[in-house]
């Protein structure tokens, strides 16, 4: 999906998927009627052949796009879960750095407090527009609280358990943050989307066969169908990027520990 469709406003984005696919229904019906349609010639008891044919595709569609839907709503919420995560982690590893000798302690804490402004101030809005991975100052910052934190040399039995427990809290930060980034960009396979649209396309364009007299009451019949499969559309699309775009995973957790710990912290 295009990343500006992520930008806007959910409203705007949700009448322009209705718009577009209904634009798109209407007018396949529309040709269908005027030169397709008349080519064949129908029989009584078509309409109940089509109808047929319409529910058996609308039940399994609606199985395959039900089971997408579940299956994005889970990735949504795991990313959610995977930013507390991460800063769950970071505010662990400030409380064990804490512990350290000065100046070492306040060495660490300052790196720490650098990472966590940068996940806000300079991660987040790049997620936002699908360049996360393009910000690699995250590495940097994390790689020079490594060299600080692997130079300490325990010389007391507490302070061996500390250091050994505070590589623990490094470790997990480093692993949420791994998958966090791997969260970004994920999102449903090319194969995923063309079943989704190509489904669609077939759902409506069944319904083109019935035997309607009336146009008028053809392109209703048609109307709400698009309409209904455009809403669906929509809410698969906004909940595959969860890192995307105007109502993306906030950073709050981030900013709530920055607040309330870090800058806190004496």
């Amino acid at each position: 999906m295009p990343i500006w469709l992520y930008e806007i406003r959910p409203l705007y984005a949700a009448i322009i998927m209705v718009l577009f696919i209904e634009g798109i229904s209407l007018l396949g019906l529309f040709l269908a009627r005027r030169f397709l349609l008349p080519r064949f010639r129908y029989s009584e008891g078509i309409n109940d052949a089509v109808s047929g044919t319409v529910q058996a595709i609308g039940v399994f569609y609606g199985i395959t796009v039900g089971l997408i839907a579940v299956g994005v709503w889970n990735t949504n919420s795991k990313a959610s879960d995977l930013v507390s995560k991460e800063a769950t982690s970071i505010a662990a590893l400030y409380r064990d750095v804490s512990g350290y000798p000065a100046p070492l302690r306040n060495e660490l804490r300052s790196k720490l407090r650098e990472y966590t402004v940068f996940v806000i101030e300079e991660a987040w809005p790049a997620q936002k527009i699908g360049k996360g991975q393009n910000v690699v100052s995250g590495t940097k910052i994390l790689d020079d609280f490594q060299s600080k934190l692997f130079s300490f040399e325990p010389s007391t039995q507490g302070q061996s358990a500390l250091h050994n427990e505070t590589l623990r809290a490094y470790n997990t930060l480093i692993e949420y943050r791994r998958l966090r980034i791997d969260a970004v960009d994920s999102g449903l396979s090319t194969v995923m989307w063309a079943v989704i649209w190509l489904g669609a396309a077939i759902s409506i364009g069944v319904a083109y066969f019935f035997k309607i007299e009336d146009a008028k009451i053809h392109f209703l019949l048609v109307a709400l169908m698009g309409g209904f499969l455009a809403i669906v559309l929509f809410m698969i699309i906004i909940n595959d990027r969860p890192f995307y775009g105007y109502i993306s995973v906030p950073s709050d957790p981030y900013k709530l520990i920055l607040e309330k710990l870090i800058d806190l912290s004496p």
